[in-house]
């Protein structure tokens, strides 16, 4: 029987005859074909976790509007549209990748709270179910927008019910000193001069309180705060029809830490606080959905002993894996090829000139060498898409397996693309001699 490589029951990569792979992919056999660093991706982890998702809320019917910001590869949220999954957005750039990914725009939700006049008409254009507006300006300016264009814009209100998430201070969005949402006590306000601007048409409310979350207080009480104003705007004669719950919910990343409920503890809660509002729910699944479906493969450069303790230096850094140096994640790291000799405490670190470039500090691991190959679990959310150029380094390829094939969603990006992206300005490229003789 095939070993997991995490402590994930789900987990699509598990070790076979020594070797950890990728649902029926050996990760070798990618890295021999593509080379390292690259991201890997499991078709039947995240359908498996969409399908889960959908059954554990089923008795609310809700819709379920994948969070791109956790990862847009085209490739993965085309997986999720076929199987029904709608889009939460937050730039006009991931309005497009829903689009194109094959995601009706009657199924897609714009978040955020910077949407710039030229967003909103392109949302408005394109039909997308409703706009999640953040604060009073907003309300005005999409109200203009959508009058010029002859339009009446469905909104949902997105309210800051001031709860702690008991969260990473950089992941926690529903406090009152968060930047995203309405004060609560302002909301009632916010909705009544919504209902009274030309081009809004307030439908609902929304709200999300943070990422990572591992426990479900923080979210029953800012649900409960959610049903409460529903009912009081109602009473008001404001006649809302849509409650957007937003996302948040935590994955299990190491043994030994919180563990986060399960889907169906989730669902059984909020069916209980919301079940009887009366109200069409929708939510914005991200991390759960994807994370687990997600390896960061690396190849080891060097094994350094330093005066203190060793180092394990791979050719990953943190120009491809962010979530370590910004807000000090814990990913397992693992060998790919099954290990047999015991475990001792190392460093595991990249190669940008950089001390924040540290993916684990004193960690078990199996010794290794130069060449062997390391795989970053729970790295499909917040990867890839949260990577950059830092150091003038590529980005690195994403693949998907599906069974026992694997298909490149993302190339590597080539030296000369990377270049390619600068402009040298005319009088740096003339010739020497001549910008001697015209000064």
């Amino acid at each position: 029987m095939p070993e997991q490589a995490s402590s994930s029951a789900e987990s699509d990569f598990t070790y076979r005859d020594g070797e950890l792979c990728a649902e029926d992919v050996p990760l070798s056999r990618i890295a021999a074909e593509v080379g390292t660093p690259f991201y890997c991706y499991s078709s039947a982890t995240l359908e498996r976790r969409y399908r889960r998702f959908v059954a554990a809320l089923s008795e609310l019917r809700p819709s379920i509007c994948y969070a791109l910001k956790a990862n847009s590869n085209l490739a993965v949220i085309r997986t999720l549209a076929r199987l029904g999954a709608g889009a939460d957005v937050v730039s006009e750039g991931e309005l497009r990748r829903a689009l194109a990914a094959g995601v009706p725009p009657e199924r897609i939700v714009f978040s955020g709270v910077g949407k710039t006049r030229g967003e909103m008409a392109f949302a408005l254009e394109a039909g997308i179910h409703q706009i999640n507006v953040e604060s009073e300006p907003e309300l005005e300016a999409l109200s203009e927008v959508a009058v010029r264009h002859g339009r009446r814009v469905p909104v949902a209100i997105r309210v800051n019910p001031d709860v702690d998430a008991r969260t990473h201070a950089k992941i926690s969005t529903g406090k009152s000193e968060n930047k995203f949402g309405i004060d609560y006590d302002r909301a009632p306000a916010a909705f009544r001069r919504a209902a009274s601007l030309p081009g809004i048409e307030p439908l609902g409310v929304a709200v999300h309180i943070g990422s990572q979350l591992v426990e479900l207080e923080p979210f029953r009480l800012a649900f409960r705060r959610v049903v409460e104003l529903v009912r009081g705007l109602r009473a008001g004669g404001i006649d809302l029809r849509r409650v957007d719950l937003g996302g948040g919910l935590g994955i299990s990343y190491r043994d030994g830490q919180p563990s986060a409920p399960a889907i169906e503890e989730y669902a059984a809660m909020v069916t209980s606080v919301v079940g009887d509002l009366d109200v069409e729910v929708s939510f914005e699944p991200g991390r759960w959905l994807v994370a687990d479906a997600g390896v960061l493969v690396s190849s080891v450069i060097y094994v350094k002993d330093g005066a203190t303790r060793r180092f394990v230096v791979q050719d990953a850094a943190m120009n491809d894996l962010m979530r370590p140096s910004l807000y000090d994640a814990w990913h397992d790291f693992v060998p790919v090829r099954q290990p047999k000799a015991p475990a001792a405490l190392v460093d595991i670190v990249g190669p940008v000139c950089e001390t924040g470039d540290t993916f684990a500090t004193q960690r078990p691991l199996p010794p290794v060498a130069p060449g062997d190959l390391l795989a970053a679990l729970s790295t499909g959310a917040y990867g890839a898409v949260m990577s950059s150029t830092y150091n003038s380094r590529p980005l690195v390829p994403e693949v998907m397996v599906r069974g026992d094939r694997f298909a490149v969603v993302r190339p590597r990006q080539t030296y000369e693309e990377l270049l390619s992206l600068d402009i040298v300005p005319g009088w740096l490229a003339e010739p020497e001699r001549a910008r001697r003789g015209a000064a």
